[in-house]
């Protein structure tokens, strides 16, 4: 059962990290000589989206990471 644990870990923290590379890309080199970063806006369509969905995949990571260590020393 540890080595579902860890495989779903490992699928997660990919799936996290494009996620994560998706999102940044957004905020690359046109940031640089705009100056809308420091006007407060929200977030809209796919951005909030990601935005999300980043959120619950953190939440997965970190239960799957709980999960896998209290069946670790219990098993």
């Amino acid at each position: 059962m540890i080595s579902y644990f860890n495989i779903a870990e490992i699928l997660v923290s990919i799936v996290l990290v494009l996620v994560l590379l998706v999102q940044s890309r957004g905020a690359g080199f046109d940031g640089t000589f705009n100056s809308d970063s420091s006007v407060f806006r929200s977030r809209r369509g796919v951005e909030k989206t990601l935005f999300q969905v980043t959120i619950a995949l953190a939440v997965v990571f970190v239960v799957i990471s709980i999960l896998s260590v209290h069946f670790s020393q219990s098993g």
